[in-house]
C-alpha cells in the first residue's frame, strides 16, 4: 500500500484485521552544494523509489510504503534518528508490528540500534540508465535479495 487516496482508504478498512503489519520508510539524503552530487543523488532517488514501489507491490496487503524521508546529507545523524523515531512513534498508533527503513546510505547501519526498526541498506550504482538491461537486472537481483531478507523479519 502506498501514500495515496485509494490505498489509504483500503488500509483504513483493513488495519482492523491487521493484514498490513509492516511499515516501509525510504531514507534519502539530499544536498544542493555539489553539481556532480546532484546528478548522483537524483539517480539514487529514482532507484530508491523503484525499490520501494517494487517491494510494496510484492508485499501488497502486508506492507505500507511511506513517502521518502529526505534529510540533508550533512545532517547530524543523531538528530535524524530522533526525528525518525518520532515518525515511528506516530505510525505505531496503528497496528504495525514491523518497521523497515530502506536506504542507499550505509551510515544508517551505524545507528541502526538506536532506531525503532530495521535498516535495509543496499549498495547502489552511482549513475546509469534505469532503462538499460544491466540496471534492470541489477534491480531485479537486489529486490529478490531484499524480499528474502524482509521475510526473515516476519
Amino acid at each position: 500500500m502506498q501514500w495515496n487516496n485509494k490505498d489509504l482508504e483500503q488500509y483504513i478498512d483493513e488495519k482492523v484485521i491487521e493484514y498490513v503489519d509492516t511499515l516501509l520508510i525510504p531514507l534519502m539524503p539530499i544536498s544542493l552544494k555539489n553539481d556532480k552530487n546532484l546528478i548522483k543523488r537524483a539517480f539514487q532517488a529514482e532507484l530508491l523509489s523503484i525499490f520501494g514501489n517494487e517491494l510494496e507491490r510484492q508485499f501488497k496487503g502486508r506492507m505500507f510504503l511511506m513517502p521518502i524521508y529526505h534529510y540533508l546529507s550533512t545532517a547530524d545523524k543523531q538528530l535524524e534518528v530522533t526525528r525518525l523515531n518520532e515518525w515511528v512513534e506516530d505510525a505505531l498508533t496503528n497496528p504495525f508490528k514491523h518497521v523497515l527503513f530502506l536506504t542507499l546510505d550505509s551510515d544508517w547501519k551505524k545507528v541502526e540500534a538506536q532506531l525503532q526498526g530495521e535498516v535495509l541498506w543496499f549498495p547502489s550504482m552511482q549513475s546509469g540508465d534505469l532503462q538499460s538491461d544491466e540496471t534492470k537486472g541489477m534491480v531485479k537481483d537486489q529486490i529478490s535479495q531484499l524480499t528474502d531478507l524482509i521475510k526473515t523479519y516476519w
